[in-house]
């Protein structure tokens, strides 16, 4: 018998959800067989056994969210049903709950014996003035009696419609309680618990798009742009007959101002409402509008990669003042030593060797003498990291983009970078990666080389400050300079490699100047000690 636990897949990881079990009860389980599918705040992963055996009970089903170290299911050694250990664990924990509840029950006794004492006083009351303060209050018998004269007050006949309104609201209780069993059983990610918790939403009024209609963040996102609109459905409606209520004693204004005062306080209410998503929801309704699909159109909804990929994009341009320069480096030295060593390496480590390990060992480098590159921004301030931790952009097979780190390194020679580079990328197109590879992060590099790119002007990864990308490396003549001084032409690889900075943080020239460090490392290093 062996415990099933939710996997530590971070250290700043606290819990997971289960979007997929890929085992049922029953079922014979190997070692290091995928059991299970788990989504974080930052990752997806899969989950292997860590033991044989049969899979005797599922504790948490798809779609919960529990955490770390909770057990979530069992393991037995042969086929069978597990023992109910930790049923009669929930069963004594209720018991001492009634026993709380009913210690105030006595202290309720005594409430009603004090409020028919001040019930009397309330009695002469009725007879002074307040008494024609109570009729408003009923407004229907009072209304002949007091209001002869200005007959035109009989207008307000309209206010009993707009407290009819707040009678309405009731029934919203009960349509948000009946959409509760619907939503405990769809798959709720801790990013979206979050949001849902942080801004007060009923998830029964959010429509999912994920799978099986599970609930996304862009969901809620969308959700709040609508609040933040006032587009029709969502919540800011019911918000209109509140504002009767506030102008319940000038009654006459009550009908004309509902209209004006709901549409402008929209917009100012709905910003502190969500202060983690001020700038986001702002930009996307600028950048798009509803997009109705055709007869012919597919409809691919955004997988979580490509939702959190956008997210990220489009808050760094709003956060830093991209700017781009690139050289042109000659890759023939480069070239030399791969063309020399690339049999041998392919049989030692089982991969080819590439351009890319060249380049990260360049730029580790050129990092030393440009520190301020490995850096973040603080509070009006250069946050310069003594760790050099390199993210290195991986494409999963054409459906996203992510960037594991290698930490420390600074600390690794050219074959210790080829080596990590090439874990990394191949356990995250399986699922493999753990929180933390994904995280701490100083400066990172994307490779789009191998498609023959010219050049590229990526987007930055926050909260870095720069990012390097590779472009394709192509033969093509360029003049060198030979011993006795003279020119000729020659046939070399050439590529570019171009750098989007943070202008905030430096100007061109020290970027200028980062990159010729680059190329001049590329062009005379001595690679085969590398080796």
């Amino acid at each position: 018998m062996a415990d099933v636990v939710m996997p530590q897949l971070g250290e700043t990881v606290t819990e997971g959800t289960i979007t997929k079990w890929l085992k049922k009860v029953g079922d014979k389980v190997a070692i290091d067989e995928i059991l299970f599918e788990v989504s974080t705040d930052k990752v997806d992963s899969e989950v292997p056994a860590t033991a044989n055996g049969y899979l005797a009970q599922i504790l948490a089903e798809e779609g919960d969210t529990v955490a770390v170290g909770t057990v979530i299911a069992v393991l037995s050694d042969a086929p069978g049903e597990p023992a109910s250990a930790p049923a009669p664990q929930a069963v004594p924990e209720p018991a001492p709950a009634p026993a709380v509840f009913e210690a105030p029950a006595p202290e309720a006794a005594p409430a009603p014996v004090v409020e028919p004492a001040s019930a009397p006083q309330a009695v002469p009351e009725p007879a002074p003035a307040p008494a024609v303060f109570e009729a408003p209050a009923t407004e229907a018998a009072p209304a002949p009696v007091v209001e002869p004269a200005p007959a035109p007050q009989a207008a307000p006949a309209p206010a009993p419609a707009a407290f009819a309104a707040p009678a309405a609201q009731p029934e919203a209780a009960p349509s948000r309680a009946a959409a509760a069993p619907r939503v405990e059983g769809m798959v709720l990610s801790p990013v979206v618990r979050r949001l849902i918790d942080e801004n007060g939403i009923d998830p029964g009024v959010i429509t999912g798009t994920g799978a099986g209609g599970r609930i996304t963040r862009n969901d809620v996102l969308d959700y709040l742009d609508k609040v933040a609109q006032g587009q029709p459905g969502a919540p800011a409606a019911p918000s209109a007959p509140a504002a009767p209520v506030a102008f319940e004693p000038p009654a006459p204004q009550a009908a004309p101002a509902p209209a004006p005062v709901a549409e402008e306080a929209r917009m100012p209410v709905s910003a502190p409402s969500a202060p983690s998503q001020v700038l986001q929801p702002a930009v996307r309704a600028e950048a798009y509008a509803p997009v109705a699909a055709g007869a012919r159109d597919e409809v691919i909804p955004f997988n979580n990669i490509r939702r959190r990929t956008a997210e990220h994009m489009v808050r760094s341009k709003a956060t830093s003042a991209h700017t781009l320069v690139a050289i042109e480096v000659d890759f023939e030295p480069v070239e030399r030593v791969r063309h020399a060593l690339k049999e041998s390496f392919a049989r030692e480590e089982g991969f080819s060797l590439t351009y890319l390990p060249f380049i990260a060992r360049a730029t580790v480098e050129a990092l030393r003498t440009f520190p301020h590159l490995n850096a973040s921004v603080g509070d009006d301030a250069l946050v310069v990291h003594r760790d050099l931790n390199l993210s290195i952009a991986v494409d999963l097979d054409l459906d996203g983009l992510i960037a594991p780190v290698i930490k420390e390194a600074d600390q690794k020679r050219l074959k210790g970078l080829a080596r990590e580079i090439r874990d990394l990328a191949t356990r995250a197109r399986s699922k493999r990666l753990s929180a933390d590879e994904l995280a701490g992060g100083t400066f990172t590099i994307t490779n789009p080389g191998p498609y023959g790119t010219f050049i590229t002007a990526p987007i930055i990864n926050q909260p870095q400050v720069a990012i390097l990308s590779t472009d394709g490396v192509k033969r093509k003549p360029v003049v060198i300079s030979l011993p006795d001084g003279t020119e000729s032409i020659a046939i070399h690889s050439v590529g570019i490699l171009a750098l989007t900075f943070d202008h905030r943080v430096i100007d061109g020239a020290y970027a200028a100047a980062f990159l010729a460090r680059m190329k001049e490392i590329i062009e005379t290093w001595n690679w085969a000690q590398e080796f």
